[in-house]
């Protein structure tokens, strides 16, 4: 009676022989990154599939000190971001990226970090790199993350880094096309609802608004700070009122503000579109939640997350990935304007 011998597991290095590639281009495929040419990633799949080659993903982690995980780094309260669909588009975006990798996502909420635990968490080797998504001016300890592992930042880093890498929307762009729509529509009174200027969001969202004014000649009736927030929009709204500077049309600067303006505006009678014009900004579901329905500015968060995820798996596998990513806005038409 004779004993089938248990055949020998196939090795990294058997599937870039097979392949005809390098042991890299092999370890770029597994790990699920892009920066492999179509015909190297066709032959290195059917190696894998010939050889019957599983991952070794414990293995592979001790030998490269690879945690195989990523961190999401949110410099928000908990209120924020699980109340901002904004955080939500973007993690399905993160995530739909990741899937298609080994990499597991580790999310952390920091709304500051006065005792450095999340610099020490990153910093203890417990993740291989970090996205880093809504950061403020005071946010300096993500500075020391950066220090210490491969960060790709969603939006431009608020403080200039050359060597940085980013994925943004053309936020100035957006700001000054939704505010171009209001003059194109004969408004002339135009405010505007800015997010923190603390955010370069915040900040080229307001000077996109400022220049589409300026080209036609017109000054801002009213700027006020909402925050990012519902209660911040209602509020900006409520000063405007008070103030007695009431505009016949309004750039919101995102699509949770222009919810609460709405509310303000409601409580005082002061109807939405025929007594003032509202554009938000985002495409949110909170954009078709209102009545009546939102004209905003789409930004692609879904792609925005996938793009960094992309970026980052790029760096963590050796790749050259462009530093800086720009994605487009578009105006979304609805009733409110």
């Amino acid at each position: 009676m004779s004993i089938d011998t248990p055949r020998a597991v196939a090795t990294i290095e058997e599937v870039a022989a097979a392949a005809g590639v390098s042991r890299s281009t092999v370890s770029r495929v597994v790990n699920g990154s892009t920066a492999v040419s179509p015909a190297a990633l066709e032959a290195v799949q059917r190696a894998i599939s010939e050889l019957n080659y599983v991952p070794n993903r414990a293995a592979r982690s001790l030998a490269s000190r690879a945690t195989m995980a990523i961190a999401l780094v949110v410099p928000e309260d908990t209120t924020r971001f699980f109340g901002d669909p904004f955080f939500a588009s973007i993690v399905s975006g993160i995530n739909a990226r990741l899937s298609r990798s080994d990499y597991v996502l580790n999310l952390i909420i920091a709304s500051d970090d006065p005792r450095d635990k999340t610099t020490a968490y990153v910093r203890s080797g417990a993740v291989d790199g970090a996205i880093v998504v809504s950061h403020h001016t005071s946010d300096t300890f993500i500075d020391r993350i950066a220090a210490a592992v491969p960060v790709v930042y969603g939006g431009r880093p608020v403080r200039d880094r050359k060597s940085a890498y980013y994925v943004d929307v053309d936020n100035a762009a957006g700001a000054r096309d939704a505010t171009a729509y209001l003059v194109g529509k004969g408004f002339r009174r135009i405010g505007t609802i800015t997010g923190p200027l603390t955010m370069p969001a915040g900040v080229d969202r307001l000077s996109g608004f400022r220049e589409a004014l300026a080209a036609a000649g017109l000054e801002p009736v009213a700027v006020e700070d909402g925050n990012f927030t519902a209660d911040g929009g209602a509020a900006a709204m409520r000063r405007m009122i008070d103030a007695g500077a009431e505009p016949d049309a309004l750039f919101v600067a995102s699509d949770l503000m222009a919810r609460g303006a709405f509310a303000t505006l409601g409580r005082a009678g002061i109807r939405v579109p025929e007594d003032v014009a509202i554009v938000g900004f985002d495409d949110s579901p909170v954009a078709t939640s209102v009545n009546p329905q939102l004209t905003t500015m789409r930004q692609p968060s879904h792609e925005q997350g996938e793009a960094m995820a992309d970026i980052l798996l790029s760096l963590l596998a050796g790749g050259q990935p462009p530093h800086v990513t720009i994605l487009q806005t578009e105006l979304v038409l609805r009733a409110s304007a």
